[in-house]
């Protein structure tokens, strides 16, 4: 398999297949929000956009990076979501690093969304569809995210290695910048499971796929989810 790992702003087109990754933490919340039972998760262009979606249809519920605010549901944290039933609910999503990369992915065949809790199901589907090559795109820190690079190779390795060891992958996530601001409460919108939660190898058996719907960028779940 050929791999690229690339920033958002290194992408010149649309490759054919694309996993975004986002370890801290939107692609942790998005499976945490399919757990609890969501049916699809709608990305958002901006905040702007997610209010609109949301007061077009009040039944879905809208999450952000950051402190809680007025329009919004919930706020991008696992561990806020754990006691959230979202049975049959359409969420919209929008998020500073990983909604941004998957929409500057849109256009690519297959793009699939991931984090540590998703990644052996995502490494799965890469070797399912027999993908050639894959373009990583590191979404955080411009690229340089280790949490979302460490993550992304990891995937890679396992996509083509089935025994791959997590281990060294996953420290280099914990000792991150994203890990260490979320730690000691230098962001808002936290809970203090979040760093744990990001951590989880395999916490969820499905991948995410997000395809254009009607002009909006619709993630759901594939593969076997919670009973």
């Amino acid at each position: 398999m050929d791999t690229r790992f690339l920033g958002i702003a290194e992408l010149a087109e649309a490759p054919s297949v694309a996993v975004v990754v986002d370890v801290m933490r939107a692609f942790t919340v998005a499976a945490w929000v399919f757990a609890q039972g969501a049916e699809k998760i709608v990305l958002a262009e901006s905040l702007d956009e997610a209010l609109e979606l949301k007061e077009r249809h009040p039944d879905w519920v809208a999450l952000k990076d950051g402190p809680p605010a007025p329009g919004f549901d919930m706020v991008n944290s696992p561990g806020l979501l754990r006691s959230v039933d979202l049975g049959g609910r359409t969420v919209v999503q929008k998020t500073t690093a990983g909604t941004v990369g998957a929409l500057a992915v849109k256009e690519a065949s297959l793009v699939l969304c991931a984090s540590f809790v998703v990644a052996g199901a995502t490494a799965r589907l890469l070797r399912t569809h027999g993908c050639d090559s894959v373009t990583f795109v590191v979404t955080g820190e411009d690229g340089q995210a280790d949490e979302d690079l460490a993550c992304a190779q990891y995937i890679a390795r396992r996509a083509t290695a089935a025994g791959a060891d997590a281990a060294g992958f996953l420290r280099r996530a914990g000792e991150s910048r994203a890990a260490a601001e979320l730690a000691e409460g230098m962001r808002q919108g936290v809970h203090p499971d979040d760093v744990a939660l990001c951590l989880e190898l395999d916490r969820f058996p499905f991948a995410m796929v997000a395809t254009l719907e009607d002009s909006l960028m619709i993630l759901r779940p594939c593969g076997e989810l919670p009973g």
